[in-house]
């Protein structure tokens, strides 16, 4: 397993308001999972041990294997990279959920298909993903992200699709507003653009670096804020331009 910042940890103070914000989703989901369920990018597993007792089954596939995962009880791991997933049989699973993956997918298009491939007919896909016009930077980790327009043709194998947007309280954006005015302060020193300009794998190690130093500075200055949010200061509506991440559910 590798640390960086696209996954928060919930041991960590400084990375609360993402950690929250990443297991909303989770909470949320709660309410859709039975059956045989996938879980695609399992990560540190704190929103796997969530779900798993609601399931019949479960099985979930990283590209990493966490301490956390390797000792869950009851979990069908299978480390992999995809598109595709090689073994799972197709109309397999009642529930697909995928939070914060597809932006880091290269083909887009086939993680949607083969997702769809091992759906059984009626079974949910449920992912979210950042919104792009709320993006504070340029994340080298992210192939492409997504804005509301772009759900039609992610979707089209799908019977019908809802999209949501996962949007915060007074005290989430108070925290997003410090956060957007300490990445202004990192990247005014940027004056070539560089983080648009160079590939993206040379920006992985400064941006990590990066996010750290921001969200410790940011844990420091606003300690009563930082400390303060939880998932009950995120919550679901219908999506727009100023949604933090949208959360959409498929249908086969």
């Amino acid at each position: 397993m590798i640390y960086t910042a696209e996954r928060a940890h919930e041991a960590n103070p400084d990375e609360r308001p993402v950690y929250a914000r990443q297991l909303f989703a989770y909470e949320e989901v709660k309410r859709f999972i039975h059956g045989d369920v996938l879980e695609v990018g399992c990560g540190d597993a704190y929103g796997t041990k969530l779900l798993l007792p609601l399931a019949d089954s479960y099985t979930a596939v990283d590209k990493f294997v966490s301490e956390t995962i390797s000792k869950l009880e009851g979990v069908d791991f299978r480390q992999m990279t995809i598109p595709p997933f090689e073994g799972i049989e197709s109309d397999r699973f009642d529930v697909v959920i995928s939070f914060q993956v597809i932006e880091h997918i290269q083909d887009d298009k086939a993680y949607m298909s083969e997702i769809h491939r091992v759906l059984k007919p009626g079974g949910k896909f449920i992912f979210t993903t950042p919104n792009r016009l709320m993006s504070l930077t340029r994340n080298p980790f992210h192939i492409r992200e997504y804005i509301q327009s772009d759900y039609e043709q992610l979707c089209t194998k799908y019977t019908s699709f809802e999209l949501k947007g996962v949007f915060g309280d007074e005290k989430a954006m108070d925290y997003y507003a410090k956060n957007k005015e300490s990445v202004k302060a990192f990247t005014k020193f940027d004056v070539l653009n560089l983080q648009y300009r160079l590939p993206r794998w040379m920006l992985k190690i400064p941006y990590n670096i990066a996010n750290a130093m921001n969200r410790k500075k940011l844990s420091e200055e606003n300690a009563d804020l930082t400390s303060g949010i939880s998932t009950e200061n995120y919550y679901l509506d219908d999506a727009n331009e100023s949604c933090l991440d949208f959360f959409c559910i498929a249908t086969k």
